[in-house]
């Protein structure tokens, strides 16, 4: 089946969002294409399969627009570029929302992908050495939800382990005197020979060969991470929309994240 691709690789600004615009748009409201925008990597081949489904059974085109950053996907959602997107969870939509004044709206759920903390040098955080090196994924949520996993494990105290933007000012207790640094999340994989452990999200842990069942600290199917679909607020109702989220929410794209992530995806709509 042929799905229509395009490949936006490399922006990660609002100015390079922002030349999709004009592209979709809220006037869209009976058209049979639709615009959805993927982090880049495995998650796009999900969406792929969606968009299939989506085209037999609905006769609904979806074009995927793919991103390599975790801000684009929203600004150009935002300005109409895009109808929706499908790569966040709630904990960092709202955190996009709250800083931006975005109106966003939640379509449907499609898998939690757990975070994991690797390790090129250590073979368990029992390992880790005094002032070792931490990477943390710098954007709001990731980097509090990697704390609350270290707070959990007893490697850390955060003042408030339900703070879902924790930062390391955060720390109240550090007994190891861990070094925190924030890297940008799809740079993790290529920092992790220079630090001592790693937080990566699943959507770049698995393209550079890392795998859950290697991490000295990882999430469980409890987490509350579950992605979303997300539209603008209002076209949650949309025709398309519904058509979009019913194809997403299949068997088929179920057994396609199995394929790919090796159970390391979680169908968070079962």
């Amino acid at each position: 089946m042929q799905v229509t691709l395009t490949r936006l690789i490399g922006i990660a600004t609002l100015a390079g969002a922002t030349l999709l615009a004009g592209c979709g748009g809220d006037d869209a409201g009976d058209s049979r294409t639709i615009k959805v925008g993927t982090v880049a990597g495995p998650e796009t081949e999900v969406m792929e399969v969606a968009a299939g489904i989506a085209r037999e059974t609905f006769d609904l085109e979806v074009e995927i627009v793919e991103f390599t950053d975790y801000v684009s996907p929203n600004a150009a959602l935002a300005d109409g570029s895009l109808d929706a997107n499908a790569y966040q969870h709630e904990p960092y939509m709202q955190s996009m929302v709250e800083d931006r004044g975005y109106d966003f709206a939640i379509a449907g759920r499609s898998f939690v992908y757990p975070i994991g903390a690797y390790s090129e040098k250590w073979e368990s955080i029992d390992d880790l050495p005094e002032r070792a090196i931490i990477a943390l994924p710098n954007d709001p949520s990731n980097e509090g939800r990697a704390l609350i996993l270290m707070h959990n494990e007893g490697l850390i105290e955060l003042d408030d382990p339900t703070n879902l933007e924790a930062t390391p000012i955060d720390v109240t207790g550090n007994p190891r005197d861990f070094r925190f640094r924030e890297i940008e999340a799809a740079q993790l994989p290529r920092v992790l020979p220079d630090v001592d452990m790693a937080f990566i999200n699943n959507t770049f842990a698995q393209p550079a060969g890392l795998s859950l069942d290697d991490a000295l600290i990882k999430e469980g199917p409890e987490s509350p991470y579950v992605n979303l679909i997300v539209v603008r607020g209002g076209d949650e109702e949309r025709e398309a929309i519904r058509q979009l989220v019913q194809a997403y929410q299949s068997d088929e794209v179920a057994a396609k994240a199995e394929e790919l992530f090796k159970g390391s995806a979680i169908p968070g709509w079962e």
